[in-house]
């Protein structure tokens, strides 16, 4: 039978357009609400210390990550902007980022996707920097500033009694202006990406649920490993639940969830 060339043309584009219908939308596609982080460059930070502080150890130090960075544990490749977090102690950033980190006390390794350390650090003072390396150790461009600290006294404490299951939200305060930061934490417990397909590891889901009822909960789920995003929801109220989902059975929580409201001027 002859087709015509415009038949033909025709059935080509229907034939695309059924394709492309069928094609999944992308996995972690950014919601209206989400906003840009309004620093260009990422660094691995800590959450809860900063230079000139006075603590006692043992001291559960915490870990965060911006710029849409994940965390991607070494036991799989992880995608781009992902890594395993580093503390380095009296160290400076190595001056050949082509060469893998040393293993020993004044690098530790966290290649499980941890987001937290139990320091044991004798009195003393100390400089401390967090850095982001690949599977291989081998180090990126996003690191901490330092930090100077000193260690007043060593408690008889067991640290492994510090980190307990669970999970935390940060905020800078119950109102606030946009964009704003929220961060995610878990303790005890390991963030990779969800296509890695590690056994024991999760992903963050983020709900924000106006209070006004006039629109739908935003769903952000964060399955590359992320531990914060910047929001810029209109003004109002709003809960937060913060979910880890196993990324075995993203269906599943790990842990019991947390809330948080948040009023947005």
């Amino acid at each position: 039978m002859n087709v015509s060339r415009p038949a033909l043309l025709l059935t080509s584009l229907l034939l695309a357009g059924a394709v492309q219908a069928q094609a999944p939308a992308p996995a972690d596609k950014q919601h209206p609400w989400q906003a840009a982080p309004p620093r260009l460059t990422a660094e691995a930070y800590f959450t809860n210390l900063k230079d000139g502080d006075r603590i006692e150890t043992p001291y559960l130090l915490k870990f965060g990550l911006s710029g849409g960075w994940g965390l991607a544990p070494i036991a799989q490749p992880g995608r781009a902007k992902s890594g395993h977090h580093h503390l380095l102690v009296n160290r400076d950033l190595p001056l050949n980022f082509k060469q893998a980190l040393p293993f020993n006390e004044q690098y530790i390794h966290f290649g499980k996707g941890q987001m937290e350390t139990a320091l044991t650090l004798e009195p003393g003072t100390y400089t401390l920097r967090m850095l982001l390396a690949d599977q291989k150790h081998l180090p990126h461009f996003v690191y901490s500033k330092p930090a100077t600290i000193t260690v007043t006294k060593k408690n008889p404490t067991d640290p492994k009694t510090l980190s307990v299951k669970g999970l935390a939200l940060g905020l800078d305060g119950p109102v606030t202006k946009t964009p704003f930061r929220v961060q995610f934490h878990a303790s005890a417990l390991n963030v990779a990406h969800e296509a890695q397909k590690i056994p024991e590891t999760g992903h963050f889901r983020l709900t924000v649920t106006p209070a006004n009822g006039k629109t739908g909960a935003a769903v952000l789920d964060f399955r590359e490993g992320q531990t914060e995003v910047w929001l810029a929801p209109p003004a109002g109220s709003y809960s937060l639940k913060l979910e880890l989902l196993d990324n075995l059975e993203p269906a599943r929580p790990m842990v019991d969830a947390v809330s948080a409201s948040v009023r947005v001027e």
